[in-house]
């Protein structure tokens, strides 16, 4: 692993635990050339996918794209880091076994409002006003009506 400080190629690891609930390895690598530490994670990669997006143009999937999504909904929420890294690589997971390389930009979408609307509603209407590209208000309102519970008949 090349040191991000010096680039030097031959670093040292340090300490390997599991991380991310088992599905990832955290190391602590030590750089002997210049003595700068850092943290790498390796994990299972089950297949290459590659993102259809709606204009038709093909990408490859970034995992830190997505992860980076999901942290800014997830901003200044009462969520421990540990749970966000678990629900991002349960999303993967996810993605990697609908069993097609080939994944619709809509069906990622689609599968992190549906988590991020388990964990917590504040960084689902987040999520979904970048996602569903709200222009107003308006727009928040219709959504937000949409999560409220409808006052039955009876009341």
């Amino acid at each position: 692993m090349r040191c991000p400080f010096c680039g030097n190629i031959d670093t040292q690891v340090k300490d390997s635990r599991p991380a991310e609930d088992h599905v990832a390895i955290r190391r602590r690598r030590f750089c002997p050339a210049c003595g700068g530490r850092f943290t790498t994670y390796e994990r299972v990669q089950l297949r290459d996918l590659v993102v259809i997006k709606s204009s038709g143009k093909r990408e490859p999937f970034d995992r830190d794209k997505l992860e980076r999504s999901i942290r800014i909904a997830m901003q200044k929420r009462p969520i421990e880091p540990d749970r966000i890294d678990q629900m991002i690589s349960g999303i993967v997971r996810r993605l990697e076994s609908l069993g097609d390389t080939d994944v619709p930009s809509k069906t990622i979408g689609e599968i992190v409002m549906e988590t991020l609307a388990r964990i917590d509603t504040v960084a689902y209407v987040r999520f979904a006003s970048v996602y569903k590209n709200f222009q107003a208000a308006d727009d928040f309102d219709r959504f937000v009506s949409e999560l409220r519970p409808h006052p039955s008949a009876d009341e």
